[in-house]
């Protein structure tokens, strides 16, 4: 079992292999946490760990008052996640590696990463200025069938695109060819979908890629067929991440 450890950055949101993520860095906790990686020689990778929140808050209070008049605002690097952090995270995330650390006048941080590798959540650690966490790192395994999985997935992608394009009332422009590779494909469909963040996570933790696609080719025609009875949707640009402000 091959484990690292690394710093842990949770997020209301869930990462995933190959996904590029762009992070607005405030927080002084994730400060200390990107003046840490900054520390990083130049020919290594700068990672650091994203999980997916199950209970607690991305942004900790950071008034007095808010949001319980009462109440004196949380510190630390566990701020908003309870005495036993490991509890608030779900137990699957995805290392990221920060291409861009670029720090602003204001001391805040502006960061472009992308995700690399699945990890399994084993520890997690608060004695320092942020929270670090031990992880192991699994592998991805094909499974059955993936690549004849991964041509259905996407030709049924094309067609949710399409009605959701219609759904929107605009035009569908994607000059990008979609890649083939199974495993790229299910991490991509898992991204772009509008999904709510359990089943996003369900998908992440799939045992492997085929049966990631599996629940993807049943969840592509179940969203396709709800938004073909639909007149409209607000519109959103979905193949974008937001920006998380921590």
């Amino acid at each position: 079992m091959t484990t690292v450890r690394l710093p842990l950055f949770p997020l209301n949101s869930v990462l995933f292999p190959g996904l590029v993520l762009p992070l607005n860095i405030f927080e002084e906790r994730y400060r200390a946490m990107m003046r840490a990686l900054l520390k990083t020689p130049e020919d290594e990778p700068r990672r650091f760990a994203v999980v997916a929140i199950r209970d607690g808050h991305e942004v900790a209070p950071s008034a007095p008052g808010m949001p319980d008049p009462t109440a004196r605002p949380e510190r630390g690097p566990a701020a908003g996640f309870g005495p036993d952090p490991a509890r608030a995270f779900h137990g699957v995330g995805c290392v990221a590696d920060a291409a861009t650390i670029r720090e602003r006048a204001d001391g805040t941080f502006e960061v472009l990463a992308t995700g690399t590798t699945r990890v399994r959540l084993l520890s997690v650690d608060s004695s320092g200025p942020f929270l670090t966490a031990e992880l192991q790192e699994l592998t991805e395994e094909p499974g059955d069938e993936a690549g004849a999985l991964a041509q259905g997935v996407l030709r049924s992608f094309r067609q949710y695109q399409k009605r959701l394009a219609g759904a929107r009332e605009r035009s569908l422009s994607t000059g990008a060819e979609l890649p083939d590779e199974p495993s790229v494909v299910s991490y991509l469909v898992a991204a772009a979908m509008v999904l709510d963040t359990p089943t996003k996570q369900r998908l992440l933790q799939a045992p492997d890629t085929s049966s990631r696609l599996r629940d993807e080719l049943k969840l592509l025609r179940s969203e396709t067929a709800i938004i073909r009875s639909l007149p409209s949707l607000p519109a959103q640009d979905l193949t974008r991440a937001p920006t998380s402000f921590n």
